[in-house]
């Protein structure tokens, strides 16, 4: 599948997205979340308050305790306020 980072979640990551594979015990958004935040420091440190991070996959938002399974896109960007 495909994770793509937006505003300071790219920022802190280093890229705009890229492939992923996470094992078959990640069945959640939560799951992905801690399952990435693992994956080293910049990882860490965009997912340090993952409750802040809104998800959308294959481009609907998701609930934190969404299935994953067949997405084939998975959006991480933080609230966005507007005016």
């Amino acid at each position: 599948m495909k994770a793509v980072y937006f505003a300071w979640v790219r920022e802190r990551i280093g890229k705009n997205e890229e492939e992923i594979a996470p094992p078959a015990e990640v069945a959640t958004v939560d799951d992905l979340v801690a399952w990435l935040a693992s994956r080293g420091e910049n990882y860490a440190h965009a997912f340090d308050k993952p409750q802040v991070i809104r998800v959308a996959i294959d481009r609907a938002h998701a609930a934190r305790d969404a299935r994953i399974a067949g997405a084939k896109e998975i959006a991480f960007f933080p609230p966005m306020t507007g005016g």
